[in-house]
């Protein structure tokens, strides 16, 4: 990791994520994670509450592990690094945003429980073993998934 670039974020994450290939055949898969912020105003003592929303990449094994064990609504800890991308639209207007690129992702024990299933190690270039479901359609909705099996907390509120 960069030095001064460091970034670890703790929610719940608001889209399934997605699942893709490079031309090269490389795996990436994008989703988003909600971070709620609770705090007392000391003027009124009343609580207040702001939402971030972050867009995690992760590449490689950690893409296609996060496309089978995650899901909406599961509680996740991001650690990786921010990083800017630039595109152009096809109308010629250009755009850009800040994304985390995730060096781990591991899902949270504070509210729920997961079952961890080690992967077999591949060498260099070995393609993963074939999965069911393409792309993870049919994904079941195992233990693995994170939050799955404990209380359902919607990923716009922070249970206390």
């Amino acid at each position: 990791m960069a030095n001064g670039n460091n970034i670890t974020v703790v929610g719940n994450i608001t889209r399934d994520p997605e699942l893709r290939f490079t031309p090269t055949g490389q795996a990436t898969a994008t989703f988003g994670v909600a971070v709620n912020r609770r705090w007392q105003n000391r003027q009124t003592q009343e609580w207040e509450e702001a939402t971030s929303f972050f867009d995690v990449v992760c590449w490689r094994e950690m893409a296609e592990n996060a496309s089978e064990s995650l899901a909406r609504g599961s509680r996740v800890i991001v650690t990786g690094r921010l990083e800017q991308r630039s595109w152009e639209t096809q109308d010629g207007d250009k755009r850009s945003k800040v994304e985390i690129v995730a060096d781990e992702i591991g899902p949270s024990l504070r509210w729920a429980t997961a079952q961890v299933t080690k992967n077999e190690r591949r060498g260099p270039g070995e393609a993963a073993p074939p999965r069911s479901g393409g792309g993870g359609a049919g994904r079941e909705p195992a233990a693995q998934s994170a939050g799955n099996g404990g209380p359902g907390y919607g990923f716009d509120e922070e249970p206390f």
